[in-house]
This record gives C-alpha cells, structure tokens and sequence, in this order.
C-alpha cells in the first residue's frame, strides 16, 4: 500500500531519534551493550540485595498468599489475586518466550539460556516493590473503580520532596510512553506477528488470508473489543483462562519433545551450564551468552518498566506487600519456566546446530517439528493466545494512562478503545516498521521515570516489608499455639 510506505517513510526520522536515544548503546569486547537494559539489571541486582534476597526467601509465601491462605474479610478491589497475575503475565508472556529465546541461543549460544534463567529471577525483586508501591499508592472513587501504577507514586515522590511539579511531570512522561508503547507494541505489533504466522499456515502468499490483513485483524479487533469494553473486570476474566490453557498448550508440547529426545538431556544440561560458564571460545563468547540472555529475560518479563503495577493495582486486598508478593511470580512463570522450555527444547534437539545468523520464532518452530512435525499449527493457535492476552491486557494499561492524563470520563474512555481496536486493523494490514521501532522505545521509556520512583521510594518498601514479615511471624506463632 502507498498510503504505508508514505507514513513509514514519514515516521522514520521520528522514530529513529527517539530509538536512538532509549536504545543508545555502547561498546564492550566488540559487544554493543544497551545502556536501558544496564539501567534495568542494575535495578533488579540492587533490589534483590537490598531486600535481603526476597525472590528467594519470600517464594514460597508467595505461593500461599496467592492461594488465598492469607485473605480475611472485606477486601477493596475489582478481581482476585489469581486473575491479577494472570492478566500481568498475559501482557508478558508472548512472543518473547517463543521468538525471543531463539533469539538468545542463535545469538549467544546455549549458554544464554543460563543467564536468562539468572535474570528472570534477580527480576522478581524489581516487579515485587513496583507491584507493592502500585498498591499501596492506588486511587479508588465512591464506586469502588480503582486506577493504580507509576503515575501515582511517582507523583507522590516527588511531591515529598516539594517538587509536584517535577512529580506531574514524571507521572505524565510515564502515562505518555506508556499509552504510545500500548497502541504499538500492544496493538500494532502483535497483530502483525499473529497475521504473520496465520499467513504461513494457510498457504502463504497463495493461501486464504493473502492479502487479507485487514481481514484478519477485523477478526482480532473485534474479539479484542468484545473484552475491554467491560474494563478490568471482563479483562481478567478472560486473562484468568486465556493465559493458563496457553501457557499449558505450550508447556506440554515442550515437554513431549523433550520426553522424546529424553537420552540427550543429561548432555544438554551439561551443554548449557558450560557455555554459560566456561565457554571455549573465552571471555568475549562468555560476555555474549550473559549480555544476550540477561537481554531477552528483560525485555520479556517487563520488571522495571512499571505496566504490571497497572494490572495488579484492581486486586482486591489491603495489604500492598501481600501483592508484591504474589507479583514477582511473574518473573519466574514467564521467564524461568516458560522461556527455559522453549530453551531446552531448541538445546536438545539440536536444532541451534543447523541455524545459521539469528533465527527467531523459525528455529523455534524447526526445534518442536523434531519431535511434532505438525507444531507448526501448534505454534501458530499459541502465538494466536499469546498476542489476544497480550492485547487485551495492554489495552488496559493504555486505557488507565488515558484516563489520568485527559480524566475518568466516558467519552475518553471510548474514544481510546475504539483507537485501539483500529490500530490493530492497521497492524495485521500494513508494514509500518519504524512506527513499531518508534512504540518500542516507548514501552522502554517506561523503565527512566518508574525505576528513579523506586529508587526514591526503596526505604520505604524495606520498612513496609520488615512490619509485614513481623506481622506475619506473629500471626504464625498465635496460629501454632492455638
């Protein structure tokens, strides 16, 4: 289409000088090392220090507080603590796990699937104080319609200083990006991807949706639409059953694979630790396998960009710390879990061996064809669930940014929700790379103003968490001598 190359090619210095900033890089052992993945590591290592290793420690009272063992009386919220995660991990768990990891290993070799796993856990500590400030900084009206997220607590850092106006400041850049990353990576991209790989299943340029996007991403707009017109509460509704029957769909067929190549398990494990470890070819191999896996854990997990805060805000609870709790599970669903079964598959099967540059979601693909030659259908149903949940539960984070930027009514309300459906119709129908590239360095743009709140913010979180963990001590021994 003329009208796409013509905004493509209108977009392109925008988007370039907004990518160049977010995305600056610099040089390490011929390396280029991004310096907003720097900012993000720096602030799970020191999070995961700072409060004595809660990822760890904390695990497995997660666990119980997400069960509900923990819950008593009339709690303020829209949904259950279950359907909060559920509706965070549907933003994240996506096309990273499938496309992302392949990535790591073509790039970084089977050594990237160690440290991604590395990463995805120090991560939980970031997304645990986000997730707590988002809660307990969260705005509720006389209906009991909660809006919650970085907008509000960085304001109210800020302003503790006497600085309000840098505080709208920041909560506004926030709210900005956010709702701009929302409409592309949200919207624009994942309907592109899902078109993509629908594409190839029917037949390609000669099959039944050739030069059909539109019709296609009518499809996906209007599933989309039937959803976030009920707001948070449709949402995880359907994030609460969507991303677990993904999540299993997927997580099965890895481990029948893996059941098939079971003999070259022991081997690949061992594979794997080496090269993340003592790899043969020196630092320079070593370097590249730890920067290429700490890279996609990040930018798979979003732990320090601030939009599961958004999700997990509706939960019904009065306990912030609770919360955090229950969201830095995030982390190691999406990162740990999920992304280190498409590793090992990609490992022991051997299929890393026959690729040749970078390979996304194609060695993916070729790694489970070894074992299932008719994945790819497989494949193409969960990139289907993944981009759906991931719509849906971006929109919510765009529609909650809108709303504090141009105020809690109807109209905006709507107007935001049609946008969002049309622009998924525009990206299953055009190829509007540099809008993408321009909406991603907004999503990561996130990760500036929400990291310095946490930071700002961080003494706090430490007291808030020490009172809870008393709390919760002495409720155990009361609980024991009873």
């Amino acid at each position: 289409m003329e009208i796409d190359k013509l905004i493509d090619a209108a977009f392109e210095p925008v988007s370039n000088a907004v990518a160049s900033v977010i995305f600056y890089s610099v040089q390490l052992l011929d390396l280029e090392i991004k310096l907003i993945l720097i900012w993000l590591v720096i602030a799970a290592v020191f999070f995961t220090f700072y409060l004595g290793f809660i990822n760890i420690r904390c695990f497995g009272h997660a666990i119980e507080v997400l069960r509900g063992k923990h819950d008593n009386g009339d709690l303020i919220g829209q949904i259950s603590r279950f359907q909060a995660l559920m509706t965070s991990l549907s933003a994240t768990v996506g096309l990273g796990n499938i496309a992302g990891v392949a990535v790591a290993i073509s790039v970084g070799g089977p050594g990237a699937a160690f440290w991604m796993a590395v990463m995805g856990i120090f991560s939980m500590s970031t997304k645990f104080v986000e997730v707590t400030l988002g809660i307990k900084y969260r705005q509720c009206d006389n209906k009991n319609k909660i809006s919650g997220g970085p907008m509000h607590y960085l304001f109210s850092a800020f302003e503790r200083l006497n600085k309000p106006q840098m505080g709208k400041f920041m909560a506004g850049l926030f709210a900005l990006c956010c709702i701009g990353g929302t409409i592309g990576a949200g919207g624009l991209f994942q309907a592109n991807q899902a078109y993509q790989q629908a594409l190839i299943v029917t037949g390609g340029d000669a099959g039944l949706l050739a030069d059909r996007g539109w019709l296609f991403g009518l499809f996906m707009a209007v599933l989309v639409g039937m959803v976030i017109i009920g707001g948070i509460r449709w949402i995880a509704a359907v994030a609460g059953r969507v991303v677990p029957l993904m999540a299993i769909i997927y997580i099965v067929a890895g481990v029948i694979v893996i059941g098939i190549h079971h003999q070259a398990i022991p081997g690949a494990l061992a594979t794997v630790i080496e090269m993340a470890l003592y790899p043969e070819a020196g630092l320079g191999a070593l370097m590249g396998a730890l920067l290429m896996g700490v890279q996609r854990a990040t930018f798979s997990n979003e732990a320090g960009l601030g939009s599961s805060a958004i999700a997990h805000c509706a939960v019904k609870t009065h306990e912030p710390v609770s919360q955090g709790m229950v969201g830095m599970l995030g982390p190691f669903i999406d990162t740990v879990i999920i992304c280190m079964v498409t590793a090992l598959v990609i490992v022991i099967s051997g299929s890393y061996v026959e690729g040749s540059g970078i390979e996304g979601v194609e060695l993916t693909s070729r790694a489970f064809a070894s074992g299932i030659s008719w994945f790819p259908y497989v494949l193409s149903l969960t990139v289907f669930l993944f981009a759906y949940s991931t719509m849906i539960s971006w929109s919510y984070y765009g529609l909650v940014c809108t709303t504090y930027l141009f105020g809690e009514r109807p109209t905006v309300e709507w107007v935001y929700k049609l946008l969002f459906c049309m622009f998924i119709i525009i990206g299953a129908s055009a190829q509007l790379s540099n809008i993408i590239l321009f909406t991603d360095a907004m999503v990561f743009a996130m990760a500036v103003p929400n990291i310095i709140g946490l930071y700002m913010l961080a003494p706090e979180i430490k007291k808030d968490l020490r009172l809870y963990l008393q709390q919760l001590k002495q409720k155990t021994q009361k609980s024991s001598e009873e």
